[in-house]
């Protein structure tokens, strides 16, 4: 199921045939095994307008979900190059050696947190990961070294600085992990499938081509969310713009 929700588009066709032939099962019950009578057009419909406006709800409920987790993630990267940023300017508190060591591995480090938010590509991915996790423990040590041979405020200052760059790091990946529960997705498909049971219980018409109105439409609303929600698989994605600006000034022109 994860995998599918990290692709928009197969999770509209997904959501498109299941809900119509939902709503195709219900226009056979209502026509083949028992019609509603007249006497209960009423109370019906009420149930069909609670149903509708239940699944109206929990869709602008996980809409907004998947909203405040793209913000996360856009926040966050705006904290990773914050964070980059200070330290590259604190590695002049070093010693000229020390510090040009830390710009360099900083510089590289940047690099990768760019391609990481760029890329699509597992095995690309894979490669970033382990060349960042290296580039972090490079890093760490080429402040902890000097701190210790001179542990000073001044280089307490600069160890913090390093502490939230790596720190920034972990909470850009929490971030990335925290997509809408599954349990959110089982509910939201199981209100739709029994409001277009329900539509098409109740269609009276001849012509069933209205039975695609709802399930498209919901289609929709489900593959934008999934599209919102996922980093890597839809349209709508956080772009490294602070870091990539970030690193166009320390290149400078």
């Amino acid at each position: 199921m994860s995998k599918l929700l990290s692709h928009p588009l197969g999770v509209f066709v997904v959501a498109v045939v299941v809900q119509w032939l939902r709503a195709f099962i219900g226009d056979l019950l209502g026509r083949k095994v028992r019609t509603v009578e007249t006497a209960e057009r009423g109370d019906f419909s009420t149930v069909i307008a609670a149903t509708l406006t239940l699944l109206a709800l929990i869709v602008g409920f996980t809409f907004s979900m998947a909203i405040s987790r793209y913000d996360q993630r856009k926040n966050y990267e705006e904290s990773e190059a914050n964070a980059i940023g200070t330290e590259y300017v604190r590695a002049d508190l070093l010693p000229a050696a020390n510090a040009a060591k830390v710009r360099e591995l900083l510089e590289k480090y940047l690099k990768q947190r760019v391609l990481f938010y760029q890329g699509r590509d597992e095995s690309q991915l894979s490669q970033v990961n382990v060349e960042m996790t290296k580039l972090q423990t490079e890093l760490w040590s080429a402040v902890v070294q000097p701190a210790q041979a001179q542990p000073t405020p001044t280089m307490a200052l600069v160890v913090s600085g390093m502490n939230d760059v790596l720190n920034s790091q972990g909470y850009t990946q929490a971030a990335w992990w925290n997509r809408i529960p599954h349990e959110a997705w089982e509910l939201m498909g199981l209100i739709a499938f029994f409001a277009n049971l329900l539509l098409g219980y109740g269609e009276r018409r001849t012509n069933t081509s209205i039975l695609f109105v709802l399930p498209v439409m919901v289609s929709f609303s489900f593959a934008l969310i999934a599209d919102i929600d996922s980093p890597r698989g839809g349209i709508v994605r956080v772009m490294p713009q602070n870091l990539i600006a970030l690193s166009q000034s320390i290149r400078g022109p």
